[in-house]
């Protein structure tokens, strides 16, 4: 059973949700070529008191404390980086956690897991069936008939949490001022940047950094604005810069507006397309969780896009009650999993961040980053 499909329902009752349906959607004509949405109401300062504070979420994410790491520690010591992926969703949520509460516990479950993961790697050479045998060092795949190569989806998913966690580590001054922290992310900085960015740069950034999906660039965007914002090296960081402006750029010419709702965001998952029924609400949670960390740290994604997708979700993939629409643009039916990505909007809306508070399809992830909203918020 994967890690995402663990789902507290009713804040307490385990329920599994299948992955994202089959798109069953009839494509039909292009959205009409029209960037900007309509502007929709401004967040009410006054409702910022009326969230659930810090204190419930972390009640809800301690449920599953130690489920987590018997789950996680295993994954974190596979050599097949297929169950890497599954962990970031842990990862995100001890991260999450961490900048809600500033409690250690959580920063160093997250270390624990992202430093099992680089001892796991082996040097590409070593890897019998990779395609690539230079020298760097990675993780063989054999699941989901890869059979034992490298895969940068899996890697990218991965570390563009495993670069947030740095990102915590940087932003949080009495963390960065001991010793023992500041040479553990060293450690973990000096692999980022060698064994996962330019390993993959290197082996030809048009088929494993700009991605044929738009999800699957964004991971690499929030891995190379991570990089930039930590980077000591001035080349490396104009690479990550143009990497992640360029992805930027890109997702930015993909966005209009949508078919159901004005207020709201339409985009395809194929580059240059616009035609529905656009991205899965699922894969879109990829495209979420890049966003909005972009905007917090001030680039060009502003209020305006937050809100915008915002709409996407509380009018368009979610309208209401259990109807979850498996695309964004309110077609095919879905579990609504938004733990990876969507439930991150809750941050700038006090109106959505209650919306949330109401989603039945809760896990662990979901709780910690609703507690984050809480924590940015109120404040």
């Amino acid at each position: 059973m994967k890690r995402r499909d663990v789902l507290l329902l009713g804040m307490g009752t385990l329920a599994v949700a299948g992955t994202a349906a089959a798109h069953t959607a009839v494509r039909d004509r292009d959205v009409p070529e029209i960037h900007d949405p309509m502007p929709g109401a401004a967040p009410s300062r006054q409702d910022r008191l009326k969230v659930k504070p810090v204190s419930h979420w972390a009640a809800v994410f301690q449920k599953s404390w130690d489920y987590q790491f018997r789950q996680g520690v295993p994954l974190s010591r596979s050599t097949d980086s297929r169950d890497h992926y599954d962990l970031s969703y842990d990862v995100d949520s001890n991260v999450a956690m961490f900048r809600a509460t500033d409690q250690r516990r959580y920063l160093d479950r997250a270390l624990t897991y992202t430093e099992n993961v680089v001892a796991s790697a082996r040097p590409s050479a070593s890897l019998r069936n990779s395609g690539f045998q230079d020298r760097y060092r990675g993780w063989a795949s054999s699941k989901s008939g890869e059979n034992g190569d490298e895969v940068p989806l899996y890697e990218s998913y991965f570390w563009r949490y495993g670069t947030a966690l740095l990102t915590a580590i940087r932003d949080n001054p009495g963390v960065w001022a001991d010793p023992g922290y500041r040479a553990r992310y060293d450690d973990l900085l000096a692999f980022a940047e060698s064994d996962v960015f330019e390993k993959w740069y290197e082996r030809g950034a048009d088929d494993t950094i700009y991605r044929e999906r738009t999800h699957m660039a964004s991971h690499w965007a929030l891995i190379a604005f991570n990089l930039a914002r930590l980077t000591g090296d001035a080349g490396r960081k104009a690479r990550y810069t143009t990497v992640h402006d360029t992805i930027a750029s890109r997702l930015r010419g993909q966005l209009r507006r949508n078919p159901v709702d004005a207020t709201a965001y339409f985009w395809s998952d194929v580059w240059e397309s616009a035609k529905r029924p656009g991205q899965d609400a699922g894969h879109g949670n990829g495209v979420i969780a890049y966003v909005v960390e972009a905007r917090d740290r001030g680039t060009s994604w502003t209020d305006a896009d937050m809100a915008a997708f915002a709409a996407t979700l509380t009018k368009v993939v979610w309208p209401g009650g259990t109807t979850y629409h498996a695309f964004v643009d309110g077609t095919g039916s879905d579990n609504g999993w938004f733990a990876d990505g969507f439930v991150k909007l809750g941050r700038y809306d006090p109106a959505v961040q209650l919306r949330l508070e109401k989603h039945q399809v809760v896990n662990d992830q979901f709780a910690a980053n609703m507690a984050l909203n809480a924590r940015l918020l109120r404040g």
